[in-house]
């Protein structure tokens, strides 16, 4: 899942401190990564790929990015997350595998990891040090997984694993990551 890389429709707490066109040229170097590194992983392991995308119309995605690209649509990201999450058990996926597009140090073995966890577990959530998650994955739809988290807050994680309790859903943790999304996350990267 990304955000069209353009200034003002992404990273606006990074644009914040570095302006919306230094943050937009960041964002785009993050989706190249994050695909490439999808790329990787969808040929060892065999799955398939998707680009969701916010902040772009439906013809700009389809005639400037590669692959398979779909709008997550309007509403929270609790909702775009779970359109995706439908749209996919839907057309008969067994596992599908959420990844945001602003961490630097994504590798194909991070979802290879995501995609054996959930051999084992129905919900793999790869937590971010700022209390949230850079992954989330699943065996089967589960709506109010989403339901009454506050998205962007330090509480993301907890409250999604809480949820993931009260539906009788057993959660796999991956190893905690950066992401990148203030302008104090950059020192990490230089």
């Amino acid at each position: 899942m990304a955000r069209w890389p353009a200034p003002g429709r992404c990273k606006r707490r990074l644009a914040a401190g570095l302006g919306a066109q230094r943050a937009a040229a960041v964002q785009q170097r993050l989706q190249q990564h994050t695909l490439a590194v999808l790329d990787q992983a969808c040929s060892r392991i065999g799955v398939d790929r998707r680009l969701a995308v916010s902040g772009v119309g439906p013809k700009a995605a389809g005639r400037l990015l590669q692959g398979p690209v779909v709008l997550q649509g309007q509403g929270g990201l609790g909702l775009r997350m779970q359109r995706q999450f439908g749209w996919a058990f839907r057309q008969g996926y067994q596992q599908v595998v959420l990844v945001g597009s602003d961490l630097p140090q994504l590798a194909a073995t991070d979802l290879q990891q995501a995609f054996a966890a959930l051999q084992q577990a129905p919900l793999v959530l790869g937590p971010a040090a700022d209390g949230g998650y850079w992954l989330i994955g699943l065996r089967q739809s589960a709506p109010g997984l989403f339901a009454g988290v506050a998205w962007g807050s330090a509480t993301v994680l907890q409250q999604t694993l809480e949820r993931a309790t009260q539906l009788g859903l057993t959660a796999t943790l991956l190893p905690c990551r950066h992401d990148l999304d203030r302008p104090g996350d950059l020192q990490r990267w230089r």
